[in-house]
């Protein structure tokens, strides 16, 4: 995950969004639950990497596929805290 999604995932986990990073292992289940709390009322937003559709051709901007959510952009970070926790292990990330 890149970009400004992964920034606004790990701003709703309760983390400042810094690039090197990480959450210790005992604070995960609260990260995991400000995630998902933060969900319930983002999740359906267009997740901010997204691009916009053309706005000077309306077939191309009709036949453009749906956005990504948040939610969506979600889903592999939700696993990846989840085994984190199963684990007992810190999750760290970098620039990449």
């Amino acid at each position: 995950m890149h970009g400004e999604a992964a920034v606004a995932l790990l701003r709703a986990m309760g983390h400042s969004g810094t690039v090197p990073g990480a959450i210790l292992a005992p604070q995960l289940p609260e990260a995991l639950a400000n995630l998902r709390k933060a969900l319930e009322t983002q999740a359906d937003l267009p997740s901010p990497a997204q691009t916009e559709a053309p706005e000077d051709d309306d077939a191309q901007r009709d036949n453009a596929p749906p956005p990504v959510t948040l939610r969506m952009r979600a889903v592999p970070l939700i696993d990846m805290v989840e085994s984190a926790i199963a684990r007992g292990s810190d999750l760290m990330w970098e620039r990449g």
